[in-house]
């Protein structure tokens, strides 16, 4: 009886944990429309939280496993290809700027930092996960000022002057966790398997910068959006439209090379922070809504999906 007891405890303990963190996305995002105005002021340490969550995660990376592969070739050519072909068939089909801009900034939007700690609690493979968001982020960095050059306001800004804008706002948040991460795989082996221990704790880190990147994307509608509600409406369509196709082939990618969820996450959860950033200083202004809607479409799907992965572990 002692055994079985013993045995018992921790997977109700689990049931619990899933039970609470299959609400905690859902109560960021109402926290996050209620109290915009606050949570916008805390933005600045966004980049903190993701740092700190993905250090977390890349602690328990075997550097080993990781491995360029078809499905991450496919993933960049999608990005590529579907932004700037979106953009010019809007374009031509008399769309206008601001729409066809935002579509060009909400495609080509590198995936988000975040991604390996949802992905890896939804089944994906953390080193399939860990490689696309080093890469990814790399060939936004690179492609991106090639096609600022002939597309928006900034055509004038030298080639070198806008990759080094993108390059370091990416690389701090992104490689800088990663290197961490090795060099105590390689020197301070105690260090890196406590942070091994307490990786599920990145999930709340998580749930605290999506409160306040979802209060900014609020808050950044209120003050901006008024005057473009045809646009707005139109951008928004366009927004949910692209979150269903992104994730929606992605996981039929992902299926196809055998990791259906990490293809999902990796195409459709977008760093949407990123997306604003890039319309805000190289595109038209209200291009930025884009990437704010969709910043809820795919948090929306993506409390949807851990609450649908917390049924099935239930069962």
């Amino acid at each position: 009886m002692k055994t079985l007891l013993l045995i018992s405890r921790p997977k109700t303990y689990s049931n619990k944990m899933d039970k609470f963190r299959s609400l905690v996305l859902p109560i960021a995002i109402v926290l996050g429309l209620l109290l915009h105005k606050y949570c916008a002021m805390f933005t600045p340490y966004v980049p903190i939280l993701i740092f700190a969550m993905l250090l977390l995660n890349f602690a328990a990376v075997d550097v080993r496993k990781l491995k360029i592969t078809m499905l991450d070739v496919w993933l960049m050519l999608f990005q590529i290809v579907v932004s700037m072909g979106s953009y010019w068939l809007v374009m031509l089909l008399g769309g206008g700027d601001a729409i066809a801009e935002g579509i060009l900034a909400g495609v080509l939007c590198p995936v988000a930092a975040s991604v390996v700690v949802i992905s890896c609690m939804l089944g994906a493979n953390r080193e399939t996960v860990t490689t696309y968001t080093i890469l990814g982020n790399l060939m936004v960095a690179v492609v991106a000022p090639i096609y600022f050059s002939f597309i928006g306001q900034q055509q004038d800004m030298p080639f070198l002057d806008s990759f080094w804008l993108i390059l370091k706002r990416v690389s701090p948040i992104i490689a800088l966790p990663f290197i961490l991460a090795l060099c105590m795989q390689h020197w301070l082996p105690k260090i890196n398997g406590f942070l091994c221990k307490i990786k599920g704790v990145s999930f709340y880190l998580w749930a605290l910068a999506l409160l306040f990147t979802l209060g900014q994307t609020i808050d950044f509608m209120f003050l901006y959006g008024k005057e473009n509600l045809c646009s707005i409406i139109a951008l928004g369509i366009a927004s949910l439209i692209f979150c269903v196709i992104q994730f929606g082939f992605g996981k039929w990618l992902g299926k196809k090379y055998g990791d259906k969820m990490a293809g999902g996450q990796l195409l459709g959860q977008k760093n949407t922070a990123m997306g604003i950033w890039m319309a805000n200083t190289y595109l038209n202004p209200l291009a930025s809504v884009f990437p704010a809607l969709y910043s809820i479409w795919q948090n929306l799907f993506n409390s949807w999906q851990m609450w649908q992965h917390g049924k099935s572990n239930k069962k």
